[in-house]
């Protein structure tokens, strides 16, 4: 499910971009700000449907622009894996047998997959150190369908 949404936010444009036509200019913050982000209660950006309305236009000297990441962890449990898979602690990897075939899930392949859940936790106050990076969006996924897995595999 797509919702589309209107999202209002003082740009920032960066000197090099001043060049470029003002749509295109903003167009392209506009994409390295939001797109594959998660923008809270609202979810995952993934496309501009539209530039409403420009206002403004001030230049504030010495100021900074917005830095984000997006978080590249999906969770999806053993259960929601392809069935039959098994998990070979000397490989640390997840091989699923599908008809007498083993087909390895290595690290850093692209997948594809169904959302099962999506949750908005709670912004902690405070963070351990050397404690993995707050996520502002968690997911879980499911691969068990066909079509769905490894993209190599289909």
């Amino acid at each position: 499910m797509f919702v589309l949404t209107k999202v209002k936010h003082e740009l920032r444009i960066a000197p090099q971009k001043l060049s470029l036509p003002l749509l295109d200019a903003i167009t392209s913050e506009i994409q390295n700000l939001f797109f594959d982000k998660v923008l809270k209660d609202m979810g995952l950006c993934i496309t501009l449907y539209d530039v409403r309305a420009v206002e403004g236009g001030f230049v504030f000297p010495g100021d900074g622009a917005p830095r984000f990441t997006f978080f590249e962890d999906i969770h999806i449990p053993e259960h929601l894996l392809q069935q039959p898979s098994v998990f070979d602690e000397e490989e640390k990897l997840w091989i699923w047998n599908f008809n007498g075939n083993d087909m390895f899930m290595d690290l850093d392949e692209e997948v594809r997959f169904r959302v099962v859940q999506v949750k908005y936790p709670t912004i902690p106050i405070e963070q351990d150190k050397g404690a993995k990076p707050f996520a502002p969006m968690e997911i879980t996924g499911d691969i068990n369908a066909d079509g769905l897995g490894l993209v190599s595999w289909w």
